[in-house]
């Protein structure tokens, strides 16, 4: 009987044993969620504009052309002409002068009409027609000689006198007429003779202005 407890108690100490040796199992690991943190800002830097140096000068506006100008050192626009340069004081024609022109122009055409004749002759009156002018040339003295065609190589039309040069205003008594002095400014030279109509100057010079200026002169007829 001893025996058998012995025995017995042998074998309780061997599985005791033996269950000390058993390798315990591993534990069964954590799921980890999905991290929902963003994800940290680039380091990449975003472009900005191009600072400008303060030595930099930034490109100005464009100038705009000068304008091509005619004026009179005897009367200003839109005033009385004096009676020395009509008909009825000494009839010269006055002085003229104007600014460069643009390049390019190879001369000058000088045209002085009076519009307001319409309503007594029935056509604008053509008092002074001048061409050929000089590209240099910037202006001219009072009293242009009614020659054919002067020292310059410029050369007068016929005005509406039947004459050659200059025909001073010369309206009705009592009425005011209003002179157009025009200039043009012609990327050719004219081959016109002298004694040329207005129609035949204008034409010759179409699809050849560069430029034009003009201004009004008034006179009063007494």
């Amino acid at each position: 009987m001893k025996r058998l407890f012995h025995v017995a108690s042998a074998t309780i100490v061997l599985a005791l044993a033996l269950s000390s040796c058993t390798p315990a199992a591993s534990p069964t690991p954590a799921t980890v969620p999905p991290s929902t943190t963003s994800p940290p800002p680039s380091n990449t830097p975003v472009p900005t504009a191009t600072p400008i140096s303060p030595t930099e000068t930034l490109p100005g506006p464009t100038p705009a052309p000068v304008p091509f100008e005619l004026t009179s050192a005897a009367f200003e626009a839109d005033a009385l002409i004096p009676v020395r340069h009509a008909c009825h004081g000494e009839n010269l024609s006055p002085p003229l002068a104007w600014s460069e022109p643009p390049p390019g122009t190879q001369s000058f055409v000088l045209v002085m009409d009076d519009p307001d004749a319409v309503a007594v002759a029935g056509f604008v009156w053509d008092h002074w027609l001048l061409f050929n002018l000089p590209a240099g040339v910037f202006s001219m003295s009072e009293g242009v000689p009614a020659d054919a065609e002067l020292p310059d190589g410029s050369r007068q039309g016929l005005n509406s006198s039947g004459q050659l040069g200059f025909s001073g205003p010369c309206p009705p008594s009592g009425q005011t007429h209003g002179y157009v002095f025009t200039l043009y400014a012609a990327d050719i030279l004219l081959e016109l003779e002298p004694g040329a109509t207005k129609e035949d100057i204008l034409q010759a010079i179409g699809g050849h202005i560069l430029a034009q200026a003009q201004f009004v002169g008034l006179y009063n007829s007494p």
